[in-house]
């Protein structure tokens, strides 16, 4: 059997088994999430997998409408305290099970960014697309959104270059001991990270 093939069976396998387990969770967060937030409950977005193919992204929703009349513009200013908690303890994440198990994406891989990015990318960093995007990956244990882009970046190669399934399962255990310790939250005076435009020539 080869590495896809195993890695597609861990998917897979794991995917199911964490709907069923977390599924009494999920209602629970899903009617939090309409109580504080209200509707839609998921957050859904259009990134790219594998070969640069779109894919809608399905997390929990974590912030509030844009409205700037109200001072909602910034994600920064329309997080709330619920969604901070849902992003500090990956809980927002569940939903991105059922991506896995469509194979839109994969337990472990380059985390999937907006499509916008596309052309952005140099061509090393362009790399991270020829595998599946993952829930979590190497750029996440080696510090998530503390890390510039550019560190990013070379993790989410350094990773299709080395990967393996032996590699995938020690990224899953670092990642539960990285969620545990809730490091890397977010980026320095930003509520997630900030945007990418492009690396210095």
């Amino acid at each position: 059997m080869t590495y896809d093939s195993r890695k597609r069976l861990l998917d897979v396998s794991a995917a199911v088994l964490g709907l069923l387990l977390t599924l009494p969770l999920m209602l629970i967060l899903a009617l939090t999430v309409a109580l504080t937030l209200g509707r839609p409950v998921l957050f859904r977005q259009h990134r790219a997998g594998r070969h640069g193919t779109t894919f809608t992204l399905l997390k929990f929703r974590t912030m509030v409408d844009e409205d700037p009349a109200r001072g909602l513009a910034t994600d920064a200013e329309r997080l709330t305290g619920w969604g901070r908690f849902l992003r500090s303890t990956s809980l927002d994440e569940l939903p991105s099970l059922v991506n896995v198990l469509r194979g839109e994406m994969s337990l472990v891989g380059p985390r999937p960014l907006p499509v916008r990015y596309l052309d952005r990318y140099t061509p090393d960093q362009a790399r991270r697309h020829e595998v599946l995007p993952g829930i979590t990956g190497l750029a996440q244990v080696r510090g998530r959104n503390l890390l510039t882009w550019e560190e990013k970046f070379h993790y989410d190669v350094a990773y299709v270059g080395a990967r393996s399934l032996s590699l995938d399962l020690r990224l899953l255990a670092a990642t539960a001991l990285a969620v545990i310790r809730r490091d890397g939250i977010s980026a320095h005076d930003e509520a997630t990270a900030p945007e990418f435009k492009g690396s210095p020539v």
